[in-house]
């Protein structure tokens, strides 16, 4: 099936690149030649996706219209609908995700995070593997990350990239991990998310989590897990930013041997 609209939640302060995000929007911060946004609309249009809804903090929508519909449309996206939705209060990813269920309008749907970025195209990998259950992106993560990122609780594998997803744990650390397969920012999702989420307590800091939901739909045998062979760039923090900023600008068609020849002088 064609999956047809994505969900990008890109709410958020950006507290940890300030002072950059103290008047850009974190969303809008540019890498290369692009802000960070736009790397996962494109990648969600190559995937098939015609409408990105994307969630943003109050005020931020119009910003986030006016980049991609002032001037006429952006190569790549003529045929793309941004739909900007405000999620009111900072309550978490997944308040946030749950945010969108109105204007997803009971679709199947593709869900990524603004600032993770990836090389290939994860989400189009995704949607030739899915067949109707929620399926996430993975990663191996060694020990220093599985306190950053939700690990999953794997069951059978389907295949050599397939794996059952039979529970989640946000942020586990090396001492709570299940596995060391992590989560990392691709997801599809079937409109049970939302009823998944919308019965949810507050969990991890508080805040509505997307872990949690992960969890909820392993648990019921309703999510698969694919093995990214990507590992995703995170653009939220400053070295993440830069690290981003280099290898997609040592990939950049146009610019990418002129930045080459440029570091090689530095170096």
């Amino acid at each position: 099936m064609t999956i047809e609209v994505a969900v990008i939640p890109a709410a958020g302060r950006g507290t940890r690149l300030r002072p950059a995000t103290r008047v850009v929007p974190k969303a809008l911060v540019p890498i290369v030649d692009r802000p960070a946004i736009q790397y996962g609309v494109e990648e969600a249009a190559r995937a098939g996706a015609t409408e990105a809804i994307i969630v943003v903090d109050p005020g931020v929508g119009s910003l986030v219209h006016k980049h991609f519909a002032d001037e006429g449309p952006l190569p790549g996206l003529e045929h793309m609908k941004i739909t900007p939705v405000t999620q009111p209060v900072p309550l978490g990813l997944g308040h946030a995700v749950l945010t969108a269920r109105e204007a997803v309008a009971g679709r199947t749907f593709f869900c990524m995070l603004a600032d993770n970025i990836s090389r290939i195209d994860v989400l189009d990998q995704m949607a030739a593997q899915f067949d109707g259950t929620s399926m996430v992106s993975l990663r191996h993560l060694t020990d220093d990350f599985l306190a950053r990122y939700g690990v999953i609780v794997p069951g059978a594998w389907r295949s050599e990239t397939v794996v059952e997803v039979r529970g989640a744990v946000e942020k586990p650390g090396v001492e709570r991990a299940p596995s060391r397969l992590g989560l990392v920012g691709r997801y599809i999702f079937t409109p049970e998310v939302f009823e998944t989420l919308d019965g949810l307590a507050p969990g991890f800091g508080g805040e509505i989590q997307l872990t949690d939901a992960i969890d909820a739909l392993g648990r019921r045998g309703r999510c698969d897990g694919f093995v990214s062979p990507d590992d995703l760039l995170d653009v939220g923090n400053p070295a993440g930013l830069l690290e981003a900023s280099t290898v997609l600008g040592l990939a950049h068609a146009e610019l990418g041997e002129g930045y080459r020849r440029f570091l090689k002088g530095l170096l």
